[in-house]
């Protein structure tokens, strides 16, 4: 759709965790997210979304909602006529193969993020990242004190607790400083994969909406199969906090929730002793999207 010079299209954010990783579904052999314009002829932005993300990706879409409205004049891709607006949803699915005809493919998160992982403690590569901050920092003297803080706060340093929730701000931070090959720094090195125009940052928008997400509602359940053992979800949700939690913790207060329920059945993950089988209570899972609910983020 074009409104005056302004061009619109949808964007999707399509994510799984398969094999205790988070996945995207990438067109393009990994560089870009399925997207295309919006339609007159669609019914509605999802319609037009689902028809779109089915073409590419031959990927059947379930749960969906709008992520964010994305309109910044400067950062719009170079082959666009005009500025584009660009509408993105998160969707959530179980992965499987994508026949579709935008060379579609799954990659994981943490291929375009890899300082977000930090389920065996802090990643290298972030000391790497803030080194180089610092020397963004002290290049301009009027604002070091702030910029100081707000390295410190994204990334954890001098005190400051890491802040799972604060991917698409530690993200917009290395953009600010050069350090992504999306800021135009030819020169700089780039940090983790990139992805064509603004769709990188598209990304971290989608991992931070899940990773808050999560704390207060039980969409990670449409990313299990319909049965699960306790171990599987918790890895679930570390794979998307990035995070490693306390495993009686997060177990006391999976039962506090009341989210699950047995099925009676058992299966042996490793070969060593059965383990329990749940699924998740249909009837609990809609009040809770009513009253609010949470799956539990204690770390160890």
């Amino acid at each position: 759709m074009t409104i005056g010079l302004a061009h619109a299209e949808l964007i999707a954010v399509l994510s799984a965790v398969t094999g205790d990783e988070p996945r995207v579904m990438t067109v393009r052999s990994g560089d870009a997210l399925p997207s295309g314009p919006f339609e007159l002829g669609h019914r509605s932005l999802q319609a037009g979304l689902r028809e779109w993300v089915g073409d590419q990706t031959g990927h059947p879409l379930g749960y969906l909602e709008q992520l964010y409205t994305f309109a910044d004049r400067d950062r719009t891709h170079e082959d666009a006529e005009g500025r584009t607006i660009s509408i993105s949803y998160l969707g959530l699915v179980r992965e499987q193969a994508a026949p579709g005809a935008g060379k579609p493919g799954w990659h994981g998160w943490y291929e375009y993020f890899p300082w977000e992982d930090h389920r065996g403690g802090r990643p290298e590569i972030q000391a790497a990242i803030t080194d180089r901050l610092q020397d963004w920092v002290a290049s301009e003297t009027a604002r070091r004190e702030h910029r100081q803080r707000r390295v410190d706060f994204a990334f954890g340093l001098d005190g400051a607790a890491w802040n799972e929730d604060l991917g698409l701000q530690r993200y917009e931070l290395m953009y600010e400083a050069g350090l992504v090959t999306e800021a135009g720094c030819a020169s700089a090195r780039s940090f983790g994969r990139s992805m064509f125009a603004d769709h990188r940052r598209i990304l971290a928008t989608g991992i931070a909406r899940l990773r808050a997400k999560i704390k207060y509602r039980p969409v990670v359940f449409e990313l299990m199969p319909e049965s699960f053992t306790l171990s599987q979800l918790q890895r679930t949700v570390e794979a998307l906090a990035g995070l490693t939690l306390h495993k009686p913790n997060f177990r006391r207060l999976i039962d506090q929730q009341e989210l699950i329920e047995e099925t009676g059945e058992a299966t042996s993950e490793t070969g060593g002793r059965p383990a329990k089988l749940f699924r998740y209570r249909h009837a609990v899972l809609e009040e809770r999207a009513l009253s609010g609910s949470k799956l539990p983020l204690s770390r160890n």
